[in-house]
């Protein structure tokens, strides 16, 4: 009882901090939005800001590009204007994150999910012609393919079909949630495909991470960092070389790039909306409820996104890929009544 005491207690105390920050009080002003999280989701996060600003009504959010992981550190560190508001995320939040700011007195985290992207693999447009499988991807990039050291050098050393080029695969740090979803949507489909390792699964679920997760180091794979423009950038000077990163960015650079086939269909807005290219995957918002009427235009921003996010959306034309209608019907509801997460349904 003591314990749930104090950290009422504390959380009371910050809440208290942020509305005076918030109002101007001694302890200095914030009436700016404060957002962090997911490279992918930046670009939405700021379409709708300069939008939710654009009349002079509210002051402009303050985004930072931290990465999904890194963003969630920053968002569960507590509540009080010194933390961010919202958190972006090119993927569910992990039920540890959420342990994370339970313990830190964030109790109150609002999840919405704001549309849909895919993981696209590329190539700039003068590379060699390639399509690709999950399973060609693992064995590319994996650090120990099957669980045996990644010897490999060349495309052609996986599969004689593909070009004899060196493998050279620019893609996103351990921090990005688009390497979460890289890890579980590409490289376990591939994994898997050996019976022996998918059986590990069952009896030491480490050694199976470690095998189906864990990418190479030895420069065949290359960390891109948070800025997935600069994938886009390497791609061009490289012109043998493979990046990994949202769909979005491959919509915007198509004058230079082009997707990769992965098992027979090309990442498009379509055939992700669908589901049937393998790399499709939600990507979310999360904001703290304890900040909303305290951080002045907070509930009104998650709505503009979520409306920005409509098939008709300004959204769509940055990229997004709009949610199934029932979907959409249950966020924009969610922005009216701020359902909190219990934790339960995260893993």
């Amino acid at each position: 009882m003591f314990k749930k005491i104090a950290l009422l207690a504390v959380s009371t105390l910050a809440l208290a901090a942020c509305q005076d920050q918030a109002s101007g009080g001694q302890g200095g002003s914030r009436g700016e939005i404060r957002i962090v999280g997911s490279s992918t989701v930046f670009p939405f996060a700021k379409a709708v800001a300069e939008q939710f600003s654009s009349d002079g009504t509210n002051s402009s959010p303050i985004l930072e590009s931290t990465g999904t992981g890194g963003g969630m550190k920053l968002f569960c560190a507590g509540v009080g204007a010194e933390t961010p508001d919202i958190s972006n995320a090119s993927r569910r939040m992990k039920a540890s994150e959420f342990e994370m700011c339970k313990t830190n007195g964030v109790t109150e985290v609002v999840e919405l999910q704001i549309g849909i992207d895919g993981i696209a693999i590329a190539q700039a447009n003068d590379g060699p012609s390639i399509t690709l499988t999950p399973k060609q991807v693992y064995e590319a990039i994996a650090e120990n393919p099957y669980g045996k050291k990644n010897e490999t050098k060349n495309w052609s050393d996986i599969d004689s079909a593909l070009p004899s080029v060196a493998i050279s695969v620019y893609g996103p740090p351990s921090t990005s949630g688009t390497r979460d979803a890289l890890t579980e949507l590409i490289m376990e489909v591939g994994c898997k495909t050996d019976a022996a390792t998918k059986a590990l699964k069952e009896t030491d679920e480490d050694g199976y991470d470690a095998i189906c997760h864990d990418v190479r180091a030895d420069g065949a794979y290359i960390d891109a960092g948070e800025n997935d423009n600069l994938i886009v950038q390497k791609l061009k000077a490289n012109p043998n070389s493979v990046g990994i990163f949202g769909y979005s960015f491959l919509e915007e650079n198509l004058d230079s790039v082009r997707g990769i086939s992965v098992s027979g269909t090309e990442p498009t807005y379509d055939a992700i909306a669908s589901g049937d290219y393998p790399g499709a995957r939600p990507l979310y918002i999360y904001a703290k409820k304890q900040h909303v009427g305290v951080i002045p235009g907070l509930q009104e921003y998650l709505a503009e996104f979520i409306n920005a996010g409509g098939k008709d959306g300004y959204l769509i034309k940055a990229g997004l890929i709009s949610s199934p209608d029932d979907v959409r019907a249950t966020m924009t509801e969610a922005t009216a009544n701020l359902p909190v997460l219990t934790g339960t349904e995260l893993k």
